[in-house]
Formats: structure tokens, C-alpha cells, sequence
């Protein structure tokens, strides 16, 4: 009788015996650190699509490192950005000696992405790399990158065809990188960003099938700056037309409802524009709208 050992096994030819195939391991922090190092510096030169996140932050630092002056951070500047985001990722960019360059993108003249079908993200991605590739053009830059990591493979985002249409380069994926190795690598690096919790374009607070404006956007970005103002760092404001719905932890919704939060939270959400609130009991989860995609 045979022995397998690991995850794989190979049946000989001669016997009934099974031949045991030692599981490949998986590689150390240390060398994935490594394979994002000379996979950026085989590029040359490298435009990297910076919005102020842990991922693209630390793609550019890690191209800054090993390319100098040839890596070049593009933050997009839209109402679907929070203003305090494109603040936060000049900031972090000045303090770390970056070549950083703020470009206005238009996507919200974009019909099809004002519609906000399931194909919202990609003609968002488009737009973004589209001036992402006319900024290369006109300095010389030979690649586009982009902040995508191993664990954004398994979830619905049309973003990723986008960056396929303009051969836009993912060194994480390449290098086998997931969000904790990214988390622990920026806190390594030093990144002061390295613990931020994602932070999706506004317009991902909208339902599909509601058309996405300015001024829902603004709303939204009010709300959950007010909201965050009371130590909520994890908040989203669903977009409901008038109804803000509020996502917050698990753990944070008994504070949300105590006495002393609960009608200054109420009052924040209400002057950003909203005539009512109400807050999922079911607690934060991202990605929660693209389970009407998964439904249809």
C-alpha cells in the first residue's frame, strides 16, 4: 500500500504504488519581497496608478527604490475621490520624496458610468488609464502599474479587465503578493498607511441601477467624514437617495447607538443631506452591493 505525502501524488507506472511529490512551499516574505524588487526593476521605467492606499503605496515606494526618478506616481482627482483622500496621498507622496503628479480624470461625462450597471468600474478604469497612458507617452515611460494583489483576483471587478485592454503591469500579483504581505511589508517600509482601511471610490456607496451624480458623491463623502470625525475609521453610507444606510463593524455598532454618539452621528448624516438614516445590523461588509450582480 502506497504513501502520500503534502497535497500531491504521482502513481507509478510499475505497481500499484503511489510515489509521494513533496507540496511546493510558499515562498517567504522575504522572497516575494525580492521578486517585487527585480519585477519593477526590469520595467524601467513605471507609471504607478498611486491613490493614496496601502497597495499602490506600496508598489510606488517600492519602485521609488529600485528606480529613482523613473518611477513616477499618477493620483486620479474626481468626485468619485474624497477630498481628504487626494490630501492624504499628496502628503504621504511629499514625505517619502516621491515624483508625484495629480491628473484630473472625467469619467462622470461618461453616460455608461453614470448609469452604473455592473460595468461601472470598468469604464472608470478606462478612463484612468487611458490618461495614465498619455502621461507615459509624453515623459517616456515605458509601463503602467497598478496596486492590484493576489486576494483582489477572487472578487467581481471589472477594473481588472480594464487594466488588461491597456496592458496595464500588476507587480504584486506577480510576485505572489496578498494583503497581508502587502499589510506587513508597508509596516516594514515604513509606509505610515500601512493599517488604513481600504477606501473604494465614492461611487461604490451607490446601488447599481441608481445613477451615479456629483452630488450623491458629495453627500456620501460628507457623511462618512462626519462619521469618521467620531472614531468611526470603518464606515460606509449606502446611497439610498434620501436614506443614508449606514455599515459599520459589528463591534462598533453598540457605541454607534449609545446615547452620547448616536444623535451627533445622526445629526452629521443628516447634514450632509439626508432626510433619514438607518444603520445595517448586519454590520460591514465590502463589496455587500455586488450581491445584486450575483442575483441576476
Amino acid at each position: 500500500m502506497g504513501v502520500t505525502m503534502g497535497k500531491h501524488a504521482v502513481k507509478s507506472d510499475r505497481s500499484d504504488s503511489v510515489i509521494a511529490v513533496p507540496t511546493p512551499a510558499e515562498p517567504s516574505l522575504a522572497e516575494k519581497e525580492s521578486l517585487l524588487e527585480n519585477s519593477l526593476r526590469d520595467l524601467g521605467s513605471v507609471i504607478v496608478a498611486y491613490s493614496g492606499g496601502v497597495d499602490s503605496a506600496l508598489v510606488m515606494s517600492f519602485a521609488h527604490r529600485v528606480l529613482g526618478a523613473q518611477a513616477i506616481a499618477v493620483t486620479a482627482s474626481s468626485p468619485s475621490v474624497a477630498p481628504e483622500e487626494l490630501e492624504a496621498a499628496t502628503a504621504l507622496a511629499e514625505s517619502r520624496g516621491w515624483r508625484h503628479i495629480v491628473v484630473s480624470t472625467s469619467e462622470i461625462e461618461d453616460g455608461r458610468y453614470v448609469a452604473n450597471d455592473g460595468r461601472r468600474c470598468f469604464f472608470c478604469k478606462t478612463e484612468l488609464y487611458g490618461r495614465l497612458q498619455r502621461i507615459a507617452a509624453e515623459l517616456d515611460v515605458r509601463f503602467i502599474a497598478n496596486g492590484t494583489n493576489t486576494d483582489d483576483l477572487g472578487d467581481y471587478r471589472p477594473g481588472l479587465e480594464a487594466a488588461a485592454h491597456a496592458e496595464v503591469k500588476s507587480p504584486l500579483v506577480e510576485a505572489g503578493i496578498c494583503k497581508q504581505d502587502v499589510r506587513d511589508l508597508a509596516k516594514r517600509d515604513g509606509l505610515s498607511v500601512w493599517d488604513k482601511p481600504a477606501q473604494p471610490c465614492l461611487a461604490s456607496r451607490i446601488p447599481y441601477g441608481t445613477s451615479v451624480s456629483v452630488n450623491a458623491m458629495r453627500m456620501i463623502a460628507t457623511a462618512e467624514r462626519g462619521l469618521r470625525s467620531l472614531g468611526f475609521l470603518v464606515v460606509r453610507v449606502r446611497h439610498y437617495g434620501d436614506t443614508a444606510k449606514i455599515e459599520l463593524p459589528l463591534d462598533d455598532i453598540p457605541r454607534f447607538e449609545s446615547a452620547e454618539i448616536h444623535s451627533e452621528a445622526t445629526r452629521l448624516v443628516l447634514d450632509a443631506g439626508y432626510s433619514s438614516v438607518e444603520l445595517d445590523q448586519r454590520g460591514f461588509r465590502s463589496g455587500r452591493l455586488n450581491d445584486a450582480l450575483k442575483s441576476s
